[in-house]
């Protein structure tokens, strides 16, 4: 099964980026246990959330979006105009932020960065728990 949601436009916001996450994902969690649907759930809208915000902030904005069911995992690609690959940046008691990033990596299953010379796309994955067949609908 392949599920996609694309958007394309200057001005990408984290609701939209949400939106689309939310939109594939129904697709996918009608045949997950609830628990797991729900984890997968707020997992990928954290991490959309956060590389959405960061692409606003230190980025120039988001270019592109799509998130996609395929080969058993969620991917969300975030394209933006900046060539400078994310890095972990230190962390200060107090302040907030410099998280974004750890986040991401710590809750998707694999990560890439694809840099071009109009910008970059991030690749976060996160592996489906379990496979995305609908149930029959004869009962057997």
């Amino acid at each position: 099964m392949s599920v996609a949601e694309t958007l394309e436009a200057e001005d990408v916001s984290c609701a939209d980026t949400r939106s689309a996450v939310r939109s594939v994902l129904l697709e996918a969690c009608f045949a997950l246990p609830p628990h797991e649907a729900t984890r997968l759930r707020d997992d990928a809208l954290l991490v959309v959330s956060e590389l959405t915000t960061n692409a606003l902030l230190h980025a120039g904005g988001v270019t592109r979006f799509t998130a996609c069911l395929t080969g058993g995992e969620l991917q969300l690609r975030v394209s933006d105009r900046s060539v400078e690959v994310p890095r972990r940046l230190p962390t200060v008691p107090g302040r907030p932020g410099g998280y974004g990033w750890m986040v991401v990596q710590r809750l998707a299953s694999r990560v890439s960065v694809e840099v071009g010379p109009e910008g970059k796309t991030i690749v976060a994955a996160l592996a489906l728990p379990g496979p995305l067949t609908r149930p029959s609908s004869t009962g057997m």
